[in-house]
């Protein structure tokens, strides 16, 4: 018996002896081998080993009734009312998906309180369960909605409760801990060699790194809203760093997970892997928990073409999907329906959420006779706010400005119509800007034309302004509008012939920056739309992005390596044009600043200290002023050691002197040649100043 080992097990092998009896050949007797076992052969290759692959196939007991739903607390009817329920329950369960087969069992001549529903897909099953189950059809019945395949599930459970123990508790320390830096320094995330490695720098004069290392996140990353988390990305899920150093806050296993977004509150993390999905289990899109890491709601996915699926409401409250003719609103904690039933809108071509209130605006193109129309609706009333008819539509884009009180739809016209043979075409097209005013009564809505070809369109996030890019190469313009309280919309200023396919605003408006990227080689424009003047002018070659910091002071280009091969590299300017900073990195690829919350301070506080800031200007002057010294921190603080050192070094020889003062007065006869001269008059110290240097620091008011 010879027995050989492998990854898969032991195999056994049985081989007799080459003696000549067993050698039938020789014998000249025709046996035939005997290739059984030994008595005392164990076999343990497993049949997954073998047949894996078949036995996943292997058909299970729930096939064929996951797509089935038991409804319980039906109301038990005679025939003479069972038409009448049946037309209820149809239109209750059928918005979930089309029923296949249904069955109301009876018990003497009436119905037993409880029928089987069955769909075309278990997909359709699962949303009428979420939907459905609770649903109050009147004072006496309210359903109670489960899986037929979960019977099995619920047959196990235990009598006898048995009280979770709770999970200890874990301090991850203070996550906020980086905005107390005392000069309120920002920070940035980067990622360069291709991606090898990613690095947390510290926006000083001179740019330090606070923490860095290798293969940190295997594709991009991401923070959360407020800043709080730093996000990476791997293969097997998502995972959280944060607080003092960076330490791993959470791991959120998603295999194959490409896209994220998080709740604006930060407690909620939405996932999107197109890898893997369960029929029973939705796992294409996960819905998660950022305090404990616990799965909220999984759904379904057919595309993921617009990113993000799932869009939330300004305090992380609602949050909505869109599916054909049909707008979606679930509520947190629970992501229950909002009221267990969506918002029906026959054509619905997308929608956005006000970004301070719960309004959405959706829009519907035209149908036949029917006009396309922009509508406003209040949540969770659904109260319709306003509604706008649009004519002769190929499309619509809406955009709030931050604050919420403007909603600007841009609409793509049609120039002419025909009608030739029975056909109605269009030709030429012009836009136009529908200005929503949310904070005036009745939201009244004023109109803005355009001729020219449209390449963008961006609110100043703080005031009453928009801008846009319009015309064609090499004729582009950039026109900018106020609106007026009350009024109308003016014209403010047009800027003719400029290189710019982007612009982008300061968080904090008034300033801003028109940038010709990729294709028209990084020309940078700084504009203060306060008098509408150019303040400076600048350029870096091949630029593919351009980020504003969150507090407005700082911008950023940079020459990514996923788009450019080239030249990797970014810059940082302050907010009038000025280069601060050049840093050249091999093959960099991804530049983010870390966001901050949203200031403590009152409007009113914010607007005292702007009318005071004169106080605070020689003080900041200063500071600034040492801080673009050429001096390192390192020279700087040597400096202040040698400083100290020579104050004890001097404050030692003075007590040394104090304390010789009767020995030198004993030599000298009792005279204290300290306070007198050798002619017995009183020696007078004198301390004299002279100029050493001089400064003249302006500072702007």
């Amino acid at each position: 018996m010879a027995e050989d080992k492998g990854e898969s097990g032991s195999r056994h092998t049985r081989k007799k002896d080459a003696t000549k009896e067993d050698r039938p050949e020789e014998n000249g007797v025709d046996e035939e081998p005997d290739f059984s076992d030994p008595e005392d052969f164990v076999d343990d290759v497993t049949d997954e080993e073998l047949v894996g692959d078949l036995l996943r196939n292997k058909p299970k007991e729930t096939d064929g009734i996951d797509s089935v739903i038991v409804v319980d607390n039906v109301p038990q009817v005679g025939p003479e009312r069972l038409e009448k329920l049946q037309n209820v329950i149809r239109k209750i369960f059928s918005k979930f998906g089309e029923i296949k087969t249904e069955f109301y069992p009876e018990a003497d001549g009436k119905t037993k309180g409880y029928i089987f529903l069955e769909y075309h897909n278990p997909h359709d099953a699962q949303d009428a369960v979420l939907a459905a189950n609770g649903y109050k059809l009147d004072k006496q019945h309210t359903f109670v909605v489960n899986l037929f395949s979960d019977f099995d599930k619920y047959k196990d459970v235990p009598d006898t409760w048995t009280e979770p123990e709770p999970a200890p508790y874990k301090d991850r320390g203070n996550l906020r801990q980086w905005l107390l830096e005392p000069h309120c320094y920002n920070q940035y995330s980067v990622i360069y060699e291709g991606g090898e490695k990613t690095a947390i720098f510290l926006n000083t004069p001179e740019p330090s790194v606070l923490e860095e290392r290798a293969r940190w996140t295997e594709t991009y990353a991401r923070w959360s809203p407020q800043g709080t988390y730093f996000t990476t990305f791997h293969e097997k899920g998502i995972a959280l760093w944060g607080g003092e150093n960076f330490k791993q806050i959470m791991r959120f296993s998603h295999h194959g997970v490409q896209l994220i977004d998080f709740s604006p509150c930060e407690k909620y993390l939405v996932t999107f892997s197109p890898l893997i999905d369960n029929t029973e289990d939705p796992q294409a899109i996960i819905i998660w928990d950022l305090r404990t890491g616990y799965k909220k709601r999984g759904f379904h996915s057919e595309s993921a073409a617009v990113w993000p699926i799932f869009r939330w409401n300004h305090d992380g409250r609602y949050l909505a999907r869109m599916t054909t003719d049909t707008l979606s609103v679930y509520e947190t904690p629970g992501f229950g329906l909002m009221d267990k039933k969506s918002i029906k809108v026959k054509g619905l071509k997308d929608f956005s959420w006000s970004p301070t209130d719960n309004i959405i605006s959706y829009w519907v193109p035209e149908e036949r006779d029917t006009p396309a129309r922009v509508t406003l609706i209040d949540i969770p009333s659904r109260k319709q706010l306003c509604m706008k008819n649009l004519f002769t539509v190929a499309d619509c884009k809406m955009h709030w400005q931050k604050c919420g009180d403007y909603l600007c739809v841009k609409v793509d016209r049609y120039k002419y119509r025909k009608e030739e043979k029975d056909q109605v075409k269009y030709t030429g097209m012009f836009h136009n800007f529908n200005v929503f005013r949310i904070r005036e009564k009745q939201i009244p809505v004023d109109i803005v034309e355009v001729k020219d070809n449209i390449m963008a369109f961006a609110w100043e996030p703080v005031g009453h302004k928009f801008s846009f890019i319009h015309g064609e190469m090499p004729r582009i313009s950039v026109s900018f509008y106020s609106i007026i309280k009350g009024g109308n919309i003016e014209l403010a200023k047009t800027l003719d012939k400029r290189m710019a396919n982007h612009m982008f605003w300061s968080p904090n408006g008034q300033f801003l920056v028109l940038a010709g990227l990729r294709g028209m080689n990084g020309v940078l424009e700084f504009i203060d739309t306060a008098d509408m003047t150019v303040m400076a002018q600048g350029e870096h070659f091949m630029a593919t992005d351009v980020e504003w910091d969150p507090t407005g002071r700082y911008l950023t280009t940079s020459v990514s390596w996923w788009g450019h091969k080239v030249d990797n590299a970014f810059w940082v300017w302050n907010f009038q044009g000025r280069i601060l900073y050049k840093q050249q990195m091999e093959r960099f690829c991804q530049f983010l600043w870390r966001p901050q919350q949203a200031s403590l301070l009152s409007a009113q506080q914010v607007k005292d200290l702007r009318k005071n800031m004169k106080k605070y200007n020689a003080r900041f002057a200063v500071e600034d002023k040492m801080r673009e010294s050429k001096a390192s921190k390192e020279q700087i603080e040597h400096r202040r050691q040698q400083l100290e050192q020579f104050k004890a070094w001097r404050n030692e020889l003075s007590d040394r002197f104090n304390a010789e003062r009767d020995a030198r007065l004993e030599l000298r006869g009792g005279i204290d040649t300290d306070t007198v001269d050798s002619k017995g008059e009183n020696i007078d110290e004198e301390t004299v100043e002279f100029l050493v240097k001089s400064e003249e620091t302006i500072v702007d008011e």
